[in-house]
C-alpha cells in the first residue's frame, strides 16, 4: 500500500518587505531506494542576505545529517556550533525544522526555535506518538524538540517559519499575539474542508497569503510555509511519435486511455494514428492563438486533454523546464503542457521511435533534437527541478 503512494512536498514564501533576499530557506531530497523524504526549513535571525546565507548553511548541513542518519544530538550540536551567536540576544542566527518521513515507518521531526509542526488527517489534528525535549550540555539555554509520528495515506504535515504564526502581531485585539499556530491550523482545516484534495503547493500558498493579508499586505518578517501531503499519485501520459513498427499502432494508441484530463498527444503523425484507431477527429481552434506565438495552435481530440505539434513544441517545453521559465511567457501549447505536468505527480512518456525524415533537415535549428533526446531531457528536468516521477516507454 505505502509503496504506491506519492509524497508531495511543496512550499511558498514571501520575502520581508524591503529586502532583496529571503531570510528563510528550504531544502528537500527524496531517497527513493530507502522510501525516505527529507525536508529542512530554516529561519535566519533577522532578514536579508545575511539571514539567507546562514539559513541556507543550516539547511545544507541538516539535510546532509538527515541523509547520513547521524545521531540527533550530535547533528544538532554540530549545527549550533557552526552558527554564530548574536552578541545582543545571545541566540543562534538560525532556527530549523528537520523532517525525515519514511513510507510505512516512523516519521521523525526535529525542531529548534521554529513553530511546532501540524499533522492533519483530513481536518483532525493528529498528536505525535512520542515527544522528547533534548538539551545539549554545550548549549543548555536551547531546547530541541524531537517528535515521532505515523503518517497515513491522506495525511498532511505543515511546517512554517514564525513569519506565519506571528503575522499580524499587535494588529488589534484579535492579533495581540499574532496569528499563532492555532489560527494557522484552523485556516488550514477550513481550506481542506472546502477542497479535500487541495495540493501541497496550493495549501502552502494559501496559508502564506493569509499570513500576508493579516499583516495588512506587508511582510514584517519573512513568511514561509511548507506542506507535505501523502496520497495516491496523479498520473498523466504524453504520447508522441509513431511506433517503429506500424502494426504496433493500435497498442500505442491504447495508452491514451487515462481520461481527458490526464492525456496529451504531441505530433501530427501521433494524432493521425489516434484519429485512425479511434475514429475521432482533431479540431483546431485558431482563435486561441496569441500574437507572437511561435508554436502551432492546440488541437482538441475527444478523450484527451489536447493535441499539439510535436518536436518543436516538446523542444520549447524542454527549454522552459530546464531554465525554470515562467509558464505565462510561453505559447499556449507549451504553457498548457507544463501546467498539466506540474499538476500531476507521475508523468509517463509513450514514445514512438520511428525517425521523421523532416527532423534530419540541416536547415532546421541546431537545437532541434530527435524526439528521444528531448523526452529524456524533459524527464530529467522534471525529476531534478520539480521532484516528479517519470517513466519512458519506447515503441
Amino acid at each position: 500500500m505505502y509503496s504506491q503512494l506519492f509524497v508531495e512536498m511543496e512550499h511558498f514564501q514571501f520575502t520581508k518587505t524591503g529586502q532583496a533576499a529571503c531570510g528563510d530557506d528550504i531544502q528537500m531530497k527524496v531517497l527513493k531506494g530507502e522510501n525516505r523524504y527529507l525536508a529542512v526549513l530554516s529561519d535566519g535571525l533577522g532578514s536579508g542576505v545575511k539571514a539567507h546565507v546562514l539559513a541556507n548553511m543550516t539547511t545544507t548541513m541538516a539535510l546532509r545529517y538527515l541523509q547520513s542518519n547521524m545521531d540527533t544530538l550530535q547533528s544538532v550540536e554540530t549545527i549550533m556550533d557552526s552558527l554564530p551567536v548574536c552578541e545582543v540576544r545571545k541566540i543562534s542566527y538560525a532556527t530549523f525544522s528537520m523532517v525525515d518521513l519514511r513510507l510505512g515507518g516512523i516519521t521523525r521531526i526535529v525542531e529548534m526555535g521554529n513553530p511546532q509542526y501540524i499533522q492533519l488527517r483530513g481536518n483532525k489534528e493528529i498528536q505525535p506518538l512520542k515527544h522528547e525535549t533534548i538539551v545539549s550540555s554545550r548549549w543548555p539555554e536551547r531546547q530541541v524538540e524531537c517528535y515521532e509520528l505515523k503518517m497515513e495515506p491522506g495525511d498532511r504535515l505543515i511546517v512554517c517559519s514564525d513569519g506565519v504564526t506571528q503575522s499580524g502581531l499587535g494588529e488589534g485585539p484579535q492579533y495581540r499575539f499574532g496569528w499563532r499556530r492555532s489560527g494557522e491550523m484552523e485556516y488550514a482545516q477550513e481550506r481542506i474542508k472546502g477542497n479535500p484534495d487541495i495540493s501541497s503547493y496550493a495549501l502552502a500558498r494559501s496559508i502564506a497569503y493569509k499570513a500576508y493579508g493579516i499583516s495588512k499586505n506587508t511582510c514584517k518578517d519573512d513568511i514561509t510555509c511548507m506542506v507535505i501531503y501523502m496520497r495516491k499519485p496523479r498520473v498523466m501520459r504524453l504520447l508522441t511519435g509513431p511506433p517503429y513498427h506500424k502494426d504496433h499502432d493500435a497498442i500505442f494508441a491504447g495508452h491514451a486511455d487515462l481520461g481527458e484530463e490526464h492525456t496529451i498527444i504531441c505530433g501530427g503523425t501521433t494524432a493521425n494514428i489516434l484519429e485512425r484507431i479511434t475514429g475521432k477527429s482533431v479540431e483546431i481552434d485558431i482563435s486561441k492563438l496569441r500574437p507572437g506565438d511561435k508554436l502551432p495552435p492546440v488541437g482538441r481530440l475527444p478523450g484527451v486533454a489536447m493535441a499539439t505539434e510535436g518536436i518543436l513544441t516538446l523542444t520549447r517545453v524542454c527549454q522552459a523546464l530546464e531554465n525554470s521559465e515562467p509558464v505565462e511567457t510561453l505559447p499556449a501549447a507549451g504553457r498548457k503542457i507544463i501546467e498539466m505536468m506540474l499538476q500531476h505527480d507521475k508523468i509517463e512518456f509513450i514514445v514512438g521511435t520511428k525517425v521523421n525524415e523532416a527532423h534530419q533537415d540541416p536547415s532546421l535549428p541546431q537545437d532541434l533534437e530527435l524526439r528521444r533526446g528531448v523526452i529524456r531531457r524533459i524527464s530529467a528536468a522534471l525529476n531534478q527541478k520539480f521532484r516528479k516521477e517519470t517513466e519512458i516507454t519506447f515503441f
